[in-house]
Order: C-alpha cells, then structure tokens, then sequence
C-alpha cells in the first residue's frame, strides 16, 4: 500500500446513531477472538515481533490540569468575601482591579528579585521554543525553580459588577463572565515533575492551569536510580532496566501530582493571609481537563516498523466499524450519543501519516516516529465519556481504563492479527542487503544501550476493565 501526497482517508459512519447501536459482538470480533486462541492483544504481538522489539512501554504522555478555589468560584462567594469577611461594601470594580493589581506587582518584584527573564508573548511564536535555551541553560547547572515568566493577553474567567438599579446605594449585581485580561506563565524546572508550566490569571477567582507531562517525570525517576536512558523528543528509545522504566511511569500518581501542584501554587499563585483561609477555608481543588496515554513499540531496526504501520492503517480504515470502536473503548452506542464515530488518515507532513479513531470527544492516534518506534495514544478530552469524574483523584482509574483501550487498540487495528506476513519481510529484506538478522545478537552501535541479549520489554497490563501552552 503506497499513499499519495495529499491523501485523505476516512470512514464515516453515515445513519442516525441508531442505526450504530451495539447489539453483541459482531462475527468479526468473534472470528479474531478464535483466531488468538483466547490470548490478549499484545500477546498475539509480541508472539509475532518479539524479536524485532527493543522496548515497549506505555505511560502518562501530555497533561492538562486546572486549579480552582471551590469557594471562590461564584458571585454569592465573591460577595461574602469581601463584604462578610473584609467589611467592604459596595463592592466595586474598583476593589475588584486593587487585587489584580497587587499581584502584577508581586509578579513583576518576583521577577526582577530572582533574575527571572519576563516578556510579551509574540504572535506567531511558539513559547517552548523561545524559553528552549533557558530551560537548557538551567539543566546543564542542575537548577530547580522559575526560569522564565510570559506576559500573556487571553480570555478567561472573571467577575462583573454591574451598576445598581435597586433604591439601596450599596447594592450591587455581580456576575461571572469571561474577558480579555494578563495571564501570566510561568516556566517552572522541579526536582520531582520535571518541567512544566503554570499559569495564572490575574483576575479573580485567579484560575490557574498547569501543563505537565508524564515522560519528564520518568526521566528523573531513571536519573535518580542512575539508570541509563536514550530520550529523543518526548519518547524513551532504549533503557537499561525496562521494568524500571514501566516501573517509574506507573509512580506517577494523583498524590504526587497534588504535593508539587499545592507547593508551587503557594510560591507563585496570589496571596491570602491566615485570617482570608481560616474564615473562608480556602483550599485548591484540582480537575483534569486533558490527557494523553500512549503505548510506545521500540523496534531495533526501522524496516518493519512502516510496512506494519501501512498494514495497520489499510486494516484499520476497513475493518475498525462503530461496534468495534465502542468496544475499544468501553462505551455504549445509544440514540443520545453525544460526539462521533470515525476512522481517518491524514498526513501531517511530506511522508507523515496519522491514523486517528474518534469516539465521542476521545481521539486515539496511530503514527510511526523516526523510523524507530509505534505510538499508540488515546487524548481524552472529557473524562465523562469513560463515565469518570474530573477530579484528580481519579487518576489512577483513569490509567487503568487507557491501559486497557491502548491495548485493545493495538489489536483491533489488526496489527497483530493481520499483519502476520509482514514478520517474515524484515528477514528476507535484511538477507538481501547483508545486514544481520535481529535475531543473531548482533548490537546495532548506534543505539549502545540497548540490551545485547535481544530480549524485549515486557508489556505490563493494568487492571481489566491532546495543548501545550
């Protein structure tokens, strides 16, 4: 199967939702599930490309998180706040802006007293590539703390106070609404989470949204252990100890998360004083409003990684129905279903090819990277269509639930399944041009660290069951 430049497949699902709905399996899923002899998915796959396997992990990839004071969130709490508990009555725009304003202040005394770098966000400039060098700098000298500041004009929420139109003076309507105000981000390296981004609006109720992601976690877990690792642009591409590897992505947990979120919240987040949280109980309470999951093939050679990834995508297009999709990821297909149902292939770039499955507002991707590994990732983009709550408590249900749907995904794109004749092409290839054999031990020297004994990562199972800034 061979792709021309601009090409764009896709398989839609025409029909009203109805005529989707799941009534069992479909003969497919029950002539696959005879064909594996009842084994699981990656089984069948590593039975089939285990010797051509390096590493296979699977982890916690982009997180987008968003903190809020739960007691801060609607106009009843803005006005008890600041009329109940500081004895300030109207409230006017004018008492509003004096916070906003104090924490300008407090960021810009910050800055100048750290040596933090603060500037304008460009149009058309990407954030990460201009703090790049800082970021370099600061981990070179093993530094922990802020390394740049941007200033940013974007829309978020806030409160609006509204002339009165009752006979009483201090009477005031306040409601919530979004507006265009500074937002400030800051470019933090911590011991424990790694780099991330923090960002905080000024104005109340002062949200704040945090970019994490689960591969910087793990490196400094390895770093700590003085386990070597090769990492190559937000992926693992050989380890000493793959177990240790998995071992690290599985300690990313909710509790850790919360530990560093709450510290850096009070260094670099607004000021309230003992007596505003003992008699409002201010506390922050923390949503996931993104996440990705991958499960990641590191092949030893790069031949066989993009004829399996062709078979994978020409099966999938075909054979990934409604039914099989809303099996993959454990959701009903009713008459209400809120989102779509679809295959499509897109290309990225000039040779760059993206298989993506939506289910509801779930987007999983299939794609091939440096002719070195498979990626598998699932980005949920609202946790309710896994029929999870939001809160960051349930991280860890929600790593068992895409530890699960990555598995099913890799099977039932029928790259285990289908694409049985492409394990014998590698060799016949190899032969032919007089490279060795994966099998023969023979360690490729531009990857040193990869194990010489040619044994694969096992891939660990779970329980059963896509923003940079």
């Amino acid at each position: 199967m061979r792709f021309v430049p601009d090409l764009k497949v896709a398989e839609v699902f025409h029909g009203s939702p109805a005529d989707w709905m799941s009534t069992g399996p479909l003969s497919n899923d029950l002539v696959v599930e005879a064909s594996l002899g009842g084994r699981e998915p990656m089984d069948s796959f590593r039975t089939l490309f285990g010797s051509l396997l390096a590493l296979v992990y699977h982890c916690f990839d982009r997180m987008v998180i968003q903190g809020y004071l739960p007691l801060l969130t609607r106009p009843e709490h803005i006005v008890h706040f600041f009329r109940d508990v500081h004895g300030i009555a109207p409230i006017t725009k004018e008492v509003l802006i004096q916070r906003t304003t104090e924490y300008k202040a407090w960021v810009e005394a910050f800055a100048r007293d750290h040596g933090v770098p603060i500037a304008w966000a460009e149009a058309g400039v990407k954030k990460e590539d201009h703090v790049r060098p800082y970021l370099e700098r600061f981990t070179r000298r093993r530094r922990v703390g802020v390394y740049f500041i941007f200033r940013s004009m974007e829309q978020g929420p806030k409160f609006h106070v509204l002339p009165p139109k009752a006979a009483d003076p201090m009477y005031r309507l306040i409601r919530r609404m979004r507006g265009r105000y500074t937002h400030f981000y800051f470019y933090i390296c911590d011991d424990v989470l790694g780099p991330f981004v923090m960002c905080v609006g000024s104005f109340l109720p002062f949200q704040t949204t945090y970019y994490l992601n689960g591969h910087h976690f793990m490196a400094g877990e390895l770093e700590r252990q003085g386990i070597r690792f090769r990492r190559d642009d937000n992926a693992f591409l050989s380890a000493a100890d793959p177990a240790a590897l998995q071992a690290a992505a599985n300690r990313l947990t909710a509790d850790v998360i919360r530990k560093r979120l709450d510290y850096w919240t009070r260094v670099l987040g607004p000021k309230f004083s003992r007596e505003d949280r003992a008699a409002v109980h201010l506390r922050r309470e923390y949503s996931l409003n993104q996440v990705e999951y991958s499960r990641n093939f590191v092949f030893r050679r790069h031949f066989p990684i993009h004829q399996i990834f062709e078979r994978s995508c020409e099966m999938g297009l075909f054979r990934l129905t409604a039914d099989t999709v809303s099996h993959i990821f454990g959701v009903r297909v009713h008459k209400r279903l809120r989102g779509k149902l679809s295959v499509v292939l897109d290309k990225v770039d000039h040779g760059h090819h993206v298989m993506r499955v939506y289910c509801k507002s779930l987007v999983a991707r299939l794609y091939e990277k440096f002719s070195t590994f498979l990626r598998v990732e699932i980005c949920v983009n609202r946790l309710k269509d896994l029929g999870l709550n939001k809160g960051l408590m349930n991280l860890e249900a929600l790593r068992q639930t895409l530890a699960v749907a990555t598995d099913r995904l890799a099977g039932r794109s029928r790259i285990a399944e289908r694409a049985r004749g492409v394990s014998a092409v590698p060799t016949s290839r190899a032969s032919r041009h007089g490279r060795p054999h994966p099998d023969s031990g023979h360690q490729d020297s531009r990857h040193p660290n990869n194990s010489a004994d040619g044994d694969p990562a096992p891939c660990g199972h779970a329980a059963r069951r896509l923003a940079d800034p």
